[in-house]
């Protein structure tokens, strides 16, 4: 996990200052413990803190944090836009994003991390010539505990 020293010398690194604004908002992601907030939730876990913070403040330094890619944007299907720390800051690794496991009874997403998809990327490249530099993938289904509430049997199968 990034800690508040690791953000400081990231926004450094991007010619940025270093503001009680951005260094909450990246540790709100950081502490989100698997979850993904929308901006009106990151603005209202950072008022908790900062009671002075506007929500204008939180949304133009959301863009900004995107257009850095210091962390991702995910649309779930739900009518919200949620954030997260990107994967590249977290564990160093190449841009690609985990997946995510939305079950369809509770609304709870899970987050998937293995890469499947490196030989199909491979392929097309191979045969098409073209570079995928990101995927995103949403898997959709019922959640364990959703399906013990129903017996093992599918939500969508009771209705």
């Amino acid at each position: 996990m990034v800690n508040e020293k690791q953000f400081i010398e990231i926004l450094k690194s991007k010619g940025l200052k270093i503001t009680n604004q951005r260094l909450l908002i990246l540790e709100v992601l950081a502490n989100a413990n698997g979850k993904h907030y929308s901006t009106e939730e990151i603005y209202d876990l950072v008022k908790l803190t900062y009671p002075e913070i506007g929500l204008a403040t939180v949304y133009r330094t959301i863009q900004l944090l995107l257009d850095l890619e210091i962390i991702d944007k995910i649309n779930f299907d739900d009518g919200f836009v949620r954030y997260e720390l990107s994967e590249q800051l977290e564990n160093n690794s190449s841009k690609h994003q985990h997946h995510h496991l939305i079950c369809k009874a509770c609304g709870q997403v899970f987050s998937f991390k293995e890469d499947l998809l490196e030989l199909l990327e491979e392929k097309i490249k191979k045969e098409m010539g073209f570079q995928i530099s990101n995927h995103e993938v949403k898997f959709y289904g019922f959640c364990k505990s959703c399906q013990e509430k129903n017996g093992g049997v599918s939500v969508e199968k009771r209705q």
